[in-house]
């Protein structure tokens, strides 16, 4: 773990880069997240192709599209018109186009994870623009059942009860024959969570971490075991792998128990009323959408890595900003919380 956080610190210097250089490049950024993984500098671990080789770094593109996106969002919200639903259908059609296109690739590598905030940050961003309500009431309805579908895709169980396969040794089999853009495994842990003896009854397979987190979060009682005095991470009944990273919190949750959790979600609820007050003294409508934008991505990011850790959303890879390992995520996070920063620090010049 010394060496992983040897490297988080060298990230975080290489943070304090200028605010203005992906502000005037968030279309170069925007092309360049979605075509490298699939280059020959694409890295492909834990048989996923979601990370970048340069040199001695793995840079994660998807954690990089989010600001790349938001910042092509916001320069389309401000150069269009926006009023009556049919006078702002191009505007909206373009900001769907933006925001969905990431999507895809992104599925691909695979990574449900990082798909998840694109959508709600386009919602947000149209909201903030003022797009009249009709648009969201007609939208609703149909997004609704659509997420229903792909999260619960139903023809799953029946398929490995009709042709007696186990889910944990037959994984790859029903994504040949589906039509949703899923992988089985990624099916497995949404399955785990809602109906865990379909797919894992002894609990020893995908349910695994999800048992291990509860575990580890309800031993910390209240006060917590102590510092480095946690067995879940330190036995590796969590492997080490994750519970720098995605499981973060339920580390923090045994070793410092619910008052260091409470504590975690105080620090985030001061981090994200800061950020929304800055863009509440923006001066102009591209930094207005920029902060909301940025506020948006660290509270999905916040609920769901909180969320899956507590047991009461299905695992994903999200990692919780500015806490869990990751080199280019924590660049990301700082990055995104300077252009906070120098919003709030230069609204008198805008």
């Amino acid at each position: 773990m010394g060496t992983q956080w040897k490297k988080q610190n060298f990230w975080a210097i290489v943070a304090h880069l200028d605010y203005r250089i992906p502000l005037k490049n968030g279309h170069w950024i925007y092309d360049f997240c979605m075509t490298s993984p699939f280059t020959p500098i694409g890295l492909r671990r834990f048989s996923a192709m979601r990370w970048l080789k340069l040199g001695g770094f793995i840079v994660q593109p998807s954690e990089i599209a989010k600001s790349g996106t938001l910042i092509m969002g916001a320069e389309i919200l401000v150069c269009s018109k926006i009023g009556k639903v049919r006078d702002s259908l191009a505007a909206i059609v373009q900001i769907l186009i933006v925001f969905g296109i990431p999507v895809l690739p992104i599925m691909l590598q695979p990574d449900l994870g990082a798909s998840l905030p694109f959508l709600p940050i386009a919602f947000v961003l149209l909201f903030v623009s003022e797009v009249p309500g009709k648009f969201f009431v007609d939208t609703l309805p149909i997004l609704l059942p659509m997420g229903s579908i792909v999260a619960w895709d139903y023809t799953y169980p029946l398929y490995f009860d009709k042709y007696q396969l186990n889910p944990q040794t037959s994984v790859g089999q029903f994504e040949k024959i589906s039509l949703l853009p899923l992988k089985d495994y990624q099916r497995n842990r949404i399955i785990s969570f809602v109906a865990p003896d379909i797919v894992d009854p002894r609990g020893i397979g995908i349910s695994w971490n999800l048992r291990q987190l509860l575990i580890a979060v309800g031993s910390g009682e209240i006060a917590g075991k102590g510092q480095g005095k946690g067995t879940q991470a330190r036995l590796e009944y969590l492997s080490q792998s994750v519970a720098t990273n995605d499981f973060i919190f339920s580390v923090i949750a045994e070793e410092y128990g619910f008052l260091g959790g409470m504590f975690v979600l105080l620090i985030y609820a001061i981090l994200i009323a800061n950020d929304l007050r800055g863009a509440c003294m923006a001066r102009d409508r591209f930094r207005l959408l920029l902060a909301v934008g940025i506020s948006v991505i660290f509270l999905i990011h916040m609920c769901v890595n909180i969320g899956m850790n507590l047991g009461i959303m299905s695992i994903k890879g999200i990692p919780l900003p500015f806490i869990s390992y990751g080199e280019s995520f924590m660049v990301i996070c700082r990055i995104l919380q300077g252009i906070i920063q120098s919003i709030y620090r230069f609204r008198s010049e805008y």
